[in-house]
């Protein structure tokens, strides 16, 4: 296995730290990453404990792996993708963003164990609002996750197909399928009559069931096991479709999370995943 170590702004110092407390040669260093041998007893928890110390991210990664050896790639949007909770946002304009991001918050941490409801509740609170909402959200409040393109595009030039799969809402999810060339999209569609949101969500809501059923089909469709499947999310309804990929990526996530992922990232942009495989190894990497 081999330490992949990552910050956006990563001190040879603190890889020569690193490398001396696991008894390592300093390996391959450059401006952004550097590679380590990892000694045979560490685990995925002592690299975690290792990068919390150091303040960068660590991945253990088997030794040879490629990204071309992996036929999916799959992303949760809000606070994945991209930066904001569409949910959230588009609460603001009827005055209760706070209320409704503190329902979004503890569903992200696990606390509230009926998801679908708590979706129903907050989607709720926005009937009557004018469909422009929506598009006032994605034009001046969206903004993608800082090495978001970059990731997609090496995934798909290592020919990988790329999902996006949300607990949030297609008026988004298919903008952004066109915006950065995405093959895949399932989300929540709201509900519109005469120009404004009823409060209702049409047809079954995407959950972390469903997450993990869509990833299923998808890589049922493709031919591949789903150990082929490389999934990324932040929040607890990411969990089950975590469980089944060979690689899941925790993206400054909540701790919930970050304890049942393969590996975190706390520091780095998305396009540090790149950085796990030998045929990609070497990607700049983005602040978060």
């Amino acid at each position: 296995m081999n330490l992949v170590i990552q910050h956006p702004a990563l001190s040879p110092a603190t890889v020569a730290a690193i490398a001396a407390e696991i008894g390592a040669s300093p390996g391959d260093i450059g401006p952004h990453s550097a590679r380590l041998a990892a000694p045979a007893v560490m685990d995925r928890a002592a690299a975690a404990e290792l990068a919390g110390r150091h303040g960068v991210d660590i991945a253990l990664v088997p030794r040879g792996r490629r990204l071309s050896d992996h036929r999916l790639i799959a992303f949760d949007m809000d606070s994945t993708l991209i930066t904001i909770e569409c949910v959230d946002e588009i609460a603001d304009f009827v005055g209760r963003k706070a209320e409704v991001a503190a329902i979004t918050e503890a569903a992200m941490r696990g606390e509230i164990a009926d998801y679908v409801e708590s979706l129903r509740r907050r989607v709720a609170l926005l009937a009557g609002l004018p469909e422009s909402a929506l598009r006032e959200v994605y034009e001046q409040r969206l903004a993608l996750t800082p090495g978001a393109q970059r990731l997609i595009d090496g995934a798909k030039a290592a020919g990988l197909q790329v999902l996006l799969v949300s607990g949030g809402f297609t008026f988004f999810t298919e903008r952004l399928k066109a915006r950065l060339g995405l093959d895949h999209t399932r989300a929540n569609q709201l509900v519109v009559r005469d120009g404004r949101l009823t409060g209702e969500l049409a047809g079954e809501v995407v959950d972390a069931r469903v997450k993990r059923e869509t990833v299923l089909a998808l890589c049922e469709r493709l031919g591949c096991a789903p150990q082929q499947a490389i999934v990324v999310g932040d929040g607890a309804n990411d969990l089950q479709m975590m469980a089944v990929a060979g690689m899941s990526v925790a993206y400054r996530a909540k701790p919930v999370v970050r304890a049942q992922t393969t590996h975190a990232l706390n520091h780095c942009g998305l396009d540090a995943i790149l950085n796990c495989f030998e045929d990609s190894y070497g990607a700049p990497v983005s602040a978060p």
